[in-house]
């Protein structure tokens, strides 16, 4: 099996159980905090010394938080679409 395909079949798993998604949402979730403290917090002096570094760093964190957002959305839409399908 390819490597593509592997993934791919890895997400569609973790799509379709609903406690696989919210493991993986509450990870995706504590990566973001954790990334925010250290930004906040750790590595703040390295952020400031140049501004690339600093909105290279946080866009990323942006994206990320995005993507939280919409996986949570997806979660929540997944759920009541479970529970109206029992």
């Amino acid at each position: 099996m390819s490597d593509w395909k592997l993934w791919k079949a890895t997400a569609a798993g973790v799509l379709a159980e609903r406690r696989l998604r919210r493991r993986a949402l509450t990870g995706f979730a504590a990566t973001l905090l954790g990334m925010f403290a250290l930004g906040l917090w750790g590595i703040d002096g390295w952020l400031s010394d140049s501004v690339w570094r600093f909105a290279i760093y946080w866009l990323f964190c942006a994206g990320l938080a995005l993507f939280v957002m919409l996986f949570a959305l997806y979660d929540a839409l997944a759920a009541l679409r479970e529970e109206r399908d029992r």
